[in-house]
């Protein structure tokens, strides 16, 4: 066999729906659009506290980037149901660019204040709570049925794993150069996404039913969710996943500097660390072919994501944590890519954009909670004690979910087909 023969494997065993055109352009614009995204947190968390030497102020600045997610939920929901995925999101990508604009120009002029920041978090956290519920909405529309988990697996990715570039490149940004060129960085990245999108053929939109009530259709996601008997369950773990595990933007800018003695470029390379285990783990996830082999990585994704924050909280130097980044980051995204798959594999397309929308809620507003009490925290304790116990109680209430009937039937035999989407 030839080495084209072995890549022609390869890729047809792992990214078997890039081979369609407009889930290639989608998944382009996703990653590029991610990596803006994850750039931009390290940049503005250097920033901030750089500026005011305060790890409760770089939690309100991820609070204000992921509450909105939690705010406007059912409206974002409802648009990406209502209207074309495709102009919904070529609309909220063009708000980023011009937000990482305006932040640029603030920042290069020398006028930037900490509660630009903020208020510009807010600005940029409304319209990923746009991009992201379209972008896997639309995933599902752009491949035939039988390649639908692995479309699924790789949108997943390029959000798990994007941060790889953006975080790659904050380094020696912010090490050599000035903050501004961080974010004009960002732009660029983010502007690459609005042509990608454009060009995508295929329309898709949800089920808006007349015959239902305005409330009762913004509403629609959170009916499934809170209904459905598998769902809801894994929705609440995935809940303490999140907050227990995944909350860290606030607690790294901190440990880079107090813990590992590598000012902005550690913290750079910290999230660029968790960003390629992340990629690697959402990969591994989209390869994996049989529901029990799921099932049982889910668990052990699970256990890995707590031993892992614990591991690079007691790390003493730089490339040990590092090291141990690149594992967390591979645990988290594994776990979060299993659940996408779950959810979509479970859900109807009609109320596709609506339920992606509902977890966001929960996600973000989860995330956006416990990054400001643990940025909070870090002012007064510690941060790798913070991130040691938030670690630990996540490996313990994994040991508890195996008491819950229907979380244990998905980790013995995956999505059972009862469940599966129709």
């Amino acid at each position: 066999m030839d080495v084209m023969q072995i890549i022609r494997s390869v890729g047809a065993h792992w990214f078997p729906s890039l081979q369609y055109r407009d889930s290639r352009l989608l998944w382009f614009a996703s990653f590029f659009a991610g990596s803006g995204n994850w750039g931009l947190i390290v940049a503005r968390g250097w920033l901030i506290f750089d500026i005011s030497n305060s790890s409760t102020l770089v939690g309100m600045a991820t609070f204000a980037a992921m509450i909105p997610r939690f705010l406007l939920t059912a409206v974002t929901g409802y648009l990406v149901d209502r209207f074309d995925r495709r102009a919904v999101l070529a609309w909220s990508i063009g708000v980023a660019v011009v937000h990482n604009m305006v932040l640029a120009a603030l920042v290069l002029g020398g006028l930037i204040q900490v509660w630009h920041l903020l208020v510009l978090s807010l600005i940029d956290g409304s319209a990923r709570a746009t991009q992201m519920p379209a972008s896997a909405a639309l995933a599902p529309n752009l491949v035939p049925r039988k390649y639908l988990l692995n479309a699924i697996a790789l949108n997943s990715a390029t959000q798990q794993g994007s941060r790889l570039v953006g975080a790659a490149a904050m380094g020696p940004l912010l090490t050599y150069l000035d903050p501004g060129v961080a974010f004009l960085f960002c732009t660029v990245l983010y502007a690459l996404c609005i042509p990608l999108v454009l060009l995508i053929r295929t329309s898709s939109t949800g089920v808006v039913e007349s015959s239902r009530g305005a409330v009762e259709n913004l509403l629609a996601g959170f009916f499934y969710l809170y209904r459905h008997p598998l769902l809801l369950p894994f929705l609440l773990l995935v809940v303490g996943h999140c907050a227990l595990t995944m909350a860290f933007e606030s607690l790294l800018p901190v440990l880079s500097r107090e813990k590992l003695n590598a000012e902005g470029g550690g913290f750079g390379y910290l999230m660029m660390a968790v960003g390629a285990g992340g990629l690697a783990g959402s990969l591994v996830v989209g390869g994996i072919l049989t529901e029990r082999m799921r099932g049982r990585l889910l668990v052990l994704f699970g256990i890995f994501s707590g031993v892992s924050n614990i591991a690079l909280a007691v790390a003493t130097s730089l490339p040990l944590a590092l090291l141990f980044a690149t594992a967390m980051g591979a645990a988290q995204a594994g776990f979060m890519t299993i659940f996408h798959l779950v959810v979509q594999s479970t859900v109807s397309d009609d109320v596709r954009g609506r339920v992606s929308s509902v977890n966001n809620l929960h996600i973000g507003g989860m995330m956006a909670v416990f990054n400001l009490v643990n940025g909070s925290l870090a002012d007064l304790i510690p941060a790798p004690w913070v991130l040691a116990a938030t670690g630990g109680a996540f490996v313990v209430m994994m040991g508890a979910s195996l008491l819950v009937l229907p979380l244990r039937g998905l980790y013995a035999g995956g999505v059972p087909a009862k469940a599966a989407a129709h």
